[in-house]
This record gives structure tokens, C-alpha cells and sequence, in this order.
């Protein structure tokens, strides 16, 4: 598969192009590519800038349609990143998370194996299971995975995702590529609950909207859990890795995150207070401090956990030549900084 990315006909069609990761990968394909972008999303004010490109064609839909699958599967190459992936939703609507990550995503690796189409499915970490404390790093084709009972709707998420990786990796005629992210940070993170969105979204954006809001940050089950965090400009990077290096990574699962990033969940919030005492220019002991809730309390019934989730990232970087690079502290004052200057106070009360 040769992709050159000064080749004007080339049209890449993205799926959850008005998404976090989607808003990022649009605006580096346009400021780093001659490419032409088929774009599908339910919403796009994160893409606003974008609307009137000429190089831009964006379709307000989603994968619950056939014949907007149909059309996402006639571009040569397609990028899948639409997915429910809010938390709280895990446990209060199960249903509706397998199907959208399930059944919709099947539907459009039907679609490109038809019509040969190269799909690069953005999957999650979360497909490795329900891991220790002492858990080694996980490694994309050799380690064991464990989801937790029936009981525990908080894996309705990742079961999804895993058997459409299984049902991707055994449909003949399909070109696949699956990307496993790390928890991706940075600007047009997720949502502020009850100003453009309901319901609890990942932890940077709760601890985000609590540091602007003077609320105290929430430690589930005390914040031992631990997570590496990676800035979503390393995985646009890694994309055009990808992209460069087709052929290398067709037919693979892909880790994309930064080892380098591990911490507690504890030691986030206490690295996001100082890090927003900074951007707001205070001392750090005007910053709200944290407070330790039990996980089925803050979350609901059917909450469960990975207590440490590191990924082995030698295969990324041995076949596409990608390590992530930006430290912690970096990606978390551009996410912050961003966070307090959209968000306006004045409209920020709980």
C-alpha cells in the first residue's frame, strides 16, 4: 500500500472526525497532508474552523445507518475512532455501549472487506481486562486478558471492543489495523457534566471540571489505581506513523501509549493541582484539595476495576519506528489551560 501524502486524489474517510481524537487527526491531516477527508460525526463543534475547507466533506450520521457505512467504505483508506466510551454509561447503559461498539463497528468491517478498504479501528486498553496491582506490562499479541463477571456491567465496553477486534482479525478479505490507546489527553477532552454534556466523563475531565468548579477532586476507592497518561498529539504522531508504514502495520494491534506516563490516580490529582495553581497563577494551598468515594457510590452499581494497566510499546516503535515523547506535566497544563479557558466561570456553576 503506498500512501503518499502529497497525492491530491487520495480522500481519507474518518469516522468520529468531531471527537476528541478525530478534531486533532482532522486538523493534522489538512496542515500535513495535500489529502481530501470524508468526515462523519453526530456533532462538529470541534471542527467549526474546518466546515468551509474545500478539501472537507463532513456528513452529519452515524454507523446505526447502512448506507452511511456503504459510503464511509468507498475511501481507500478508513480511520473508525465513534465510540460510547464514557464511563458511567458502562454501567447504566450496557446495551446501548456493546452496540455502539460492537455491532455498528462489525458492520463497517463488513463493509471495507467488500469493498478492500484499509481500516484502522481505534479499540482500548481497557480490552486487556482486570488487572493487579503488581501487573506486568501488556503486550499486544502475548498477554492473558480477564474481564470481570457478568455482574460487573463497567466491562460492557471493553468486551465490545475486544470481540470486534476478534471479529475484525477473522473476517477474510479485510485490511485491518487495530490501535489500543492508552488514556490520550489534551485539548477538546471529553465534556463538563451539565454544560455540554450529562452523566461522568473520563477522570481528566472530572478532575478538570472539579479544579475549576473550587469542588473538591473525587478518589475512587482512594486512588491506588494506576494509568499511563499520553498526549494526544504523540498519537497523532503515531497515525502518521501508520500511515507511513502501511504495509508494516496491516493485520497488527497496535499499544499507542507512554510508559514513561505511569502514575496513581492519587498522584494525578495531586500533579493536577499543582499544575492548575500554576495556570491560574495561586498558591497551591487555594487549590481544593481531594476526596476519597467508594467506586459503586460515585459510579453505580456494577462498578469494577484495573488496577494497572502499562503497555509494552517495543512493537509500535520496532515496525513504524513510534515512541510517544511529550512528558506528563506537559500534557497536562495544555489540557488544563485549555479546560479553564473554555469553560467560562460564569457559566461553570454545579
Amino acid at each position: 500500500m503506498n500512501l503518499q501524502f502529497s497525492d491530491r486524489s487520495i480522500t481519507v474517510a474518518i469516522v468520529g472526525c468531531g471527537g476528541f481524537i478525530g478534531c486533532h487527526l482532522l486538523k493534522a491531516i489538512f496542515e500535513r497532508t495535500s489529502w481530501r477527508v470524508f468526515g462523519v460525526d453526530l456533532e462538529s463543534y470541534r471542527i467549526q474552523e474546518h466546515l468551509a475547507n474545500d478539501r472537507f466533506e463532513f456528513l452529519c450520521a452515524d454507523l446505526a445507518d447502512s448506507a452511511v457505512v456503504a459510503r464511509i467504505a468507498q475511501y481507500p483508506v478508513v480511520v473508525n475512532l465513534a465510540a460510547i466510551c464514557t464511563p458511567g454509561r458502562y454501567m447504566a447503559e450496557a446495551a446501548e455501549v456493546i452496540r455502539s461498539n460492537y455491532d455498528h463497528p462489525r458492520a463497517l468491517a463488513d463493509a471495507c472487506a467488500k469493498s478492500g478498504s484499509w481500516l484502522i479501528h481505534f479499540s482500548t486498553s481497557e480490552i486487556y481486562g482486570k488487572t493487579a496491582a503488581d501487573s506486568p506490562a501488556l503486550e499486544e499479541d502475548f498477554s492473558e486478558i480477564v474481564l470481570g463477571p457478568v455482574a460487573a456491567s463497567r466491562w460492557s465496553y471493553a468486551t465490545a471492543k475486544l470481540l470486534t477486534e476478534r471479529y475484525m482479525a477473522g473476517l477474510a478479505g479485510l485490511n485491518w489495523t487495530v490501535v489500543r490507546p492508552f488514556n490520550f489527553v489534551g485539548p477538546f477532552m471529553d465534556f463538563m457534566p451539565g454544560i455540554d454534556g450529562e452523566g461522568i466523563p473520563r477522570v481528566l475531565a472530572n478532575f478538570s471540571t472539579a479544579l475549576v468548579r473550587g469542588e473538591t477532586l473525587k478518589l475512587v476507592n482512594g486512588g491506588a489505581a494506576k494509568r499511563c497518561f499520553t498526549s494526544v498529539h504523540d498519537a497523532v504522531d503515531f497515525i502518521f506513523s501508520l500511515l507511513t508504514h502501511a504495509d508494516a502495520g496491516v493485520g497488527q494491534a497496535f499499544n499507542v501509549g507512554n510508559g514513561d506516563n505511569e502514575v496513581s490516580i492519587a498522584e494525578l490529582a495531586a500533579l493536577m493541582r499543582s499544575v492548575f495553581a500554576s495556570v491560574k497563577d495561586v498558591p497551591e494551598s487555594d487549590v481544593p484539595g481531594v476526596e476519597v468515594v467508594s467506586g459503586e457510590d460515585y459510579y453505580g452499581k456494577g462498578y469494577d476495576d484495573s488496577l494497572r494497566r502499562l503497555p509494552l510499546v517495543a512493537k509500535a516503535e520496532n515496525l513504524l519506528g513510534f515512541k510517544a515523547k511529550i512528558p506528563l506535566r506537559t500534557a497536562l497544563e495544555e489540557s488544563l489551560r485549555w479546560f479553564v479557558g473554555h469553560y467560562d466561570l460564569r457559566h461553570c456553576e454545579p
